[in-house]
Order: C-alpha cells, then sequence, then structure tokens
C-alpha cells in the first residue's frame, strides 16, 4: 500500500508500538527500590516486531512526593496479565482507526 507520502507502509521499520495504562485501584501493587516503597499505578505495554507484548510498571513513591521516574517487574498475576491483553485488544482498534496526523 502506497501512502500519500509514496512511502509504502511495509518500507517503515517499527521497532515498537507503546501504550500506557492505567492500573485500576484494586489492582496496584507495591514494590521498593532504592530503600523505598512505590505505589505502581501506570503500565507501558510494548507490542514488539515479533509480535509479543512486554510491560514494565512505574509509579509514584508510597510516602508522597514525585520519586524518581524507576521502572519495575510486573507481578505474574492473572489480572493483571488479563488488563494487559484487553489493554492490547483496545489499542488495536484505537491504531487502526487512526486518521493520521493534525
Amino acid at each position: 500500500m502506497v501512502e500519500e507520502s509514496g512511502v509504502e507502509a511495509g518500507d517503515v521499520e517499527v521497532s515498537a508500538l507503546a501504550i500506557n495504562v492505567t492500573v485500576p485501584e484494586n489492582l496496584r501493587w507495591t514494590d521498593v527500590r532504592r530503600d523505598e516503597e512505590f505505589t505502581l499505578t501506570t503500565l507501558n505495554v510494548r507490542l514488539l516486531p515479533d509480535g509479543r507484548l512486554a510491560a514494565k510498571a512505574y509509579g509514584r513513591p508510597t510516602r508522597g512526593g514525585r520519586g524518581a521516574y524507576t521502572s519495575f517487574r510486573v507481578p505474574d498475576d492473572p489480572e493483571i496479565s488479563a488488563l494487559i491483553d484487553r489493554a492490547a485488544a483496545r489499542a488495536a482498534i484505537l491504531w487502526s482507526g487512526n486518521r493520521g496526523l493534525g
């Protein structure tokens, strides 16, 4: 398929697609980094070129403040896995309906 720019979609290398997903209150968890506890509230989910998903969690220090932008491992939890799957499916729908820039 040739786009308006004359570039074929297949000629563009996309290394990953990323979405940010808010973790519902009931699925949030805490983790510790550098002796500081964080409440994890956001997932960054990437669609890798081979079709697999990768996810990292981000949040804020439990005691308040901004804290560092530090990633955490996503726990092996069926409810969080289901959230990631639903978010990826929703993102696919949104991407397929994109109307371009502007």
